[in-house]
């Protein structure tokens, strides 16, 4: 018997977190951008998973309502 999906099973798995494309889509600037961005540590620090990096809700979410004043 085939398993449906669920809304449960469409949550992502770290919901606390954002991706590269989600910060990209609040700041409305290209995912490069914000991969540069980290790269000169001018944004809030993130965390990786493997090759993953990912943020910070609260954090991001701060750094965004602050102005997004460079972070070094």
């Amino acid at each position: 018997m085939m398993q449906m999906a669920t809304h449960d099973n469409l949550r992502p798995a770290n919901p606390g977190t954002y991706s590269a494309d989600d910060i990209r889509r609040l700041l409305g600037c290209s995912t490069r951008h914000v991969r540069r961005l980290h790269d000169a540590r001018l944004m809030p620090p993130g965390f990786h998973i493997g090759r993953l990096v990912r943020w910070d809700r609260r954090v991001i979410d701060e750094w965004i309502d602050g102005g997004c004043r460079p972070c070094r």
